[in-house]
């Protein structure tokens, strides 16, 4: 397929990395010379240099050809108008990256009609969403939605005391008789679809299926706090600290704001009258002690330099903050921070990317299913999609022990008719389910690619 991505910052990179991976064939546009030469040296796409709204580079672009194009440009209005003027050179889907919180989802509805937008993204409000989640379940480290919400999948980490060290898998479902299905490990970077034989240890990240209430239920057993968080501090007056706080302050739940730039402090305090925002340098660890940090249920580090964001929050981390998240987005970066002991790391560019991926394979429609939800999980190192089933699916009305999938393929849950089902061996697929797989170290384009050829 087809994908013109016009600007290459942060963004605009990571889609275009994650979609070259899918085997698209991109064209890169971008107004600097020096950012197309290295795009192009990179990656086996096209570049071309010049204005995103310029009829004649998109032209250049070949955007007549294209089925989806990209705006992820600095300016929301300049990817507003080259979406718009795509659309009418023959592209025939459109996104673009619409950041402006002034933006309300009246003003953003009134303007994906007039621009003739296929989606708008905001990474910095999916960026505050996640976190909003993580904060209202603080044992999870990542929390994703299925069906609806009718599933979740949550991560977390295995403590050295915790219970489960030691355990196999088919000794976890005789000890917690719970609907709730282990899906993948992560050990050491090495990734695990677990057997019945599989013994779970102290370190390991694991990720859990399973409807809501069981989820709350199983965590009670194994004594993990389930406790919402009522106080949180927030390191840095970003765009993402502006949406987390609209979100914290709706649910009831107290917030302070440390900045240190004085005219975005003022800003907040005229957007956000119900939290507190502190005027201060918040990398100052004695600060952050007289602000109360050792009495906060979390501590959330969402400042523009992902070093500053790792080390206060190592600090808050050895304060007994009971949750701490941090906001990086260099790959590099995020894997060493887990390694110093902070195991929830925000990515808004990663989340991007992941919206686009499921966007881009739904345009495909595969034969029998279509792709309704798609999340990274585990560190990347597995996939975690929702299908929805048609009529003509190959694996309908089969028991699922009588199928014959993939080494790394699990079935991870079957939504029908609001039923949540967490599946064994009998248990068969019908047309209209929404069928939840999760696949380790490979893409899957269409429900059938679970399946031995």
């Amino acid at each position: 397929m087809k994908i013109i991505i016009s600007g290459c910052g942060k963004i605009g990179a990571t889609i275009l990395e994650s979609l070259v991976a899918e085997g698209h064939d991109i064209v890169a546009i971008d107004n600097n010379q020096s950012v197309i030469q290295e795009i192009t040296n990179v990656y086996d796409v096209m570049g071309v240099c010049g204005n995103c709204f310029d009829c004649d580079v998109l032209e250049e672009a070949g955007i007549s050809e294209a089925e989806l194009f990209i705006a992820v440009a600095g300016s929301d209005e300049s990817n507003m108008m080259s979406c718009f003027l795509a659309r009418k050179l023959g592209a025939k889907h459109t996104i673009a990256r619409i950041r402006n919180p002034e933006y309300n989802d009246k003003s953003l509805s009134i303007l994906r009609h007039h621009f003739e937008l296929s989606m708008s993204i905001n990474p910095e409000r999916l960026a505050a969403h996640e976190i909003f989640n993580i904060l209202k379940f603080p044992s999870a480290v990542k929390i994703d939605s299925f069906s609806r919400r009718s599933f979740e999948m949550i991560e977390f980490r295995l403590k050295d005391d915790s219970v489960l060290d030691g355990l196999t898998l088919s000794g976890f479902r005789d000890k917690y008789k719970t609907q709730v299905l282990i899906c993948c490990v992560l050990r050491d970077d090495e990734i695990f679809i677990p057997g019945g034989n599989f013994v779970l240890k102290s370190g390991d990240k694991i990720s859990l299926a399973a409807t809501h209430t069981d989820i709350t239920k199983l965590f009670k057993e194994l004594g993990l706090s389930q406790k919402q968080s009522k106080n949180v501090m927030i390191l840095g007056g970003s765009r993402i600290s502006y949406y987390l706080s609209e979100m914290l302050a709706s649910a009831g739940i107290s917030v302070k704001i440390i900045d240190r730039n004085e005219k975005n402090c003022e800003l907040l305090s005229d957007l956000l009258p119900k939290a507190v925002i502190i005027n201060a340098d918040g990398s100052q660890q004695d600060l952050l002690l007289e602000e109360g940090l050792t009495t906060m249920d979390a501590f959330v580090s969402l400042t523009g330099m992902d070093e500053e964001n790792i080390l206060i929050s190592i600090f808050a981390a050895t304060q007994n903050v009971p949750k701490v998240i941090s906001k990086v987005n260099k790959d590099e970066l995020a894997s060493m921070a887990e390694k110093l002991g902070l195991d929830t790391i925000v990515s808004p560019k990663k989340i991007v990317s992941d919206v686009i991926i499921r966007y881009a394979r739904a345009l495909r429609n595969s034969l029998g299913s279509s792709v309704e939800t798609l999340y990274k999980v585990m560190d990347g190192h597995a996939e975690a999609l929702e299908f929805i089933v048609k009529d003509d699916a190959r694996i309908v009305n089969i028991p699922l022990k009588n199928l014959r999938l993939k080494k790394n393929i699990l079935i991870g849950g079957i939504t029908r008719d609001r039923k949540r089902i967490v599946p064994g061996g009998n248990d068969v697929i019908l047309p209209g389910d929404h069928v939840i797989i999760i696949a380790a170290n490979q893409r899957l384009q269409e429900l059938a690619d679970i399946l031995e050829k």
